[in-house]
């Protein structure tokens, strides 16, 4: 059994969880142990309790399950390769071109490390394209965000009243967000509800 420790974020703002309890159902039958520090899930609406249905088993903080971890997963980087074993794999976002002083760590602890942003987008390895996922979200956000502080309504309305026209709006980005942008703007049988 591979033992795998499921971290919790340490920034405050940070809401995601690298593994759900339902992730863990599906793995634990697949030869993985799971250790999952206590309120990884909680900003995700995820209780230690749903970890535990699911076969995890909770520790209170991550250095208590660390040195005995096989797999680490996490959303963001970690501070350092302190407490991981030789031979660990460490699994995050890793800000790789940013961080050499925690990749040279990494190397000296003999710490296998796989950046999940540098996992191409392609067919291949689409299942695990963290960037497409998280590059929509990210522009759906952008926009409920900008609509909020917009001073007129996004889509046209018409009414018995009259014609609210639309906002017009010009969408600066690459990837996923700006390409939906362009695909529905010359498209409109394209748009999405």
């Amino acid at each position: 059994m591979k033992k795998v420790l499921v971290c919790k974020e340490n920034l405050p703002a940070e809401t995601r969880v690298a593994l759900i309890p339902d992730d863990i159902k599906k793995l634990t039958g697949m030869g993985f142990e799971f250790t999952v520090v206590s309120g990884a899930g909680k900003k995700s609406g995820f209780e230690d309790a749903d970890y535990e249905q699911a076969g995890a088993k909770i520790v209170k903080k991550e250095k208590d399950a660390l040195s005995d971890a096989e797999i680490v997963v996490r959303i963001l980087k970690p501070e350092s390769a302190d407490g991981m074993n030789p031979d660990t794999v460490h699994i995050s976002f890793l800000d790789p071109f940013n961080e050499k002083d925690l990749l040279n760590g990494f190397a000296e602890n003999n710490i296998q490390a796989v950046s999940l942003e540098m996992i191409p987008r392609t067919t291949l390895a689409q299942k695990m394209d963290v960037q497409s996922s998280q590059t929509s979200l990210a522009g759906y956000v952008a926009v409920l965000n900008a609509a909020a502080r917009m001073p007129k309504i996004l889509p046209m309305m018409v009414t018995p009243a009259g014609t609210i026209n639309p906002a017009r709006v010009f969408v600066i980005g690459v990837g996923v967000a700006g390409d939906r942008s362009l695909k529905s703007r010359s498209n409109p049988s394209a748009q999405t509800s």
